[in-house]
């Protein structure tokens, strides 16, 4: 996944201290760099090069409805992970709550307003 960012060093500064990740990759050019998640990565890139290959590509504000997509992330411990977004600067979306199948899900908007979901893991 592909995070399209006006700022790629303030977006991927950001997530460091919201979810304790590690850059995987940050290109020497700062348009574009990495997370490492484990199996895949999560990305950022400069806003301008979407705008060279998808014209029209809504961009996400925190002050405006995000995009119809969300960043899902599983953690060992959901309400935690919440807690650490939060006071790292994200905008708290829903409360973290226990769903009838076990499984604890909270949002909150991330510092570029992109709606990332933290959640326990399915079953357990």
């Amino acid at each position: 996944m592909i995070l399209y960012v006006p700022d790629v060093a303030a977006s991927i500064a950001f997530h460091e201290r919201a979810s304790g990740l590690a850059p995987r990759f940050v290109h020497e050019s700062g348009q574009y760099a990495e997370l490492e998640t484990g199996g895949t990565a999560l990305a950022f890139a400069e806003e301008g090069l979407v705008a060279q290959t998808c014209p029209g590509f809504r961009l996400n504000r925190r002050a405006e409805t995000p995009a119809g997509f969300e960043v899902g992330s599983v953690a060992e411990d959901a309400a935690a992970a919440f807690a650490r977004a939060v006071a790292a600067g994200a905008v708290p979306a829903a409360e973290p709550v226990t769903k009838p199948w076990d499984q604890i899900i909270a949002s909150v908007r991330d510092a570029d307003g992109v709606p990332v979901e933290l959640c326990s893991a399915m079953g357990g």
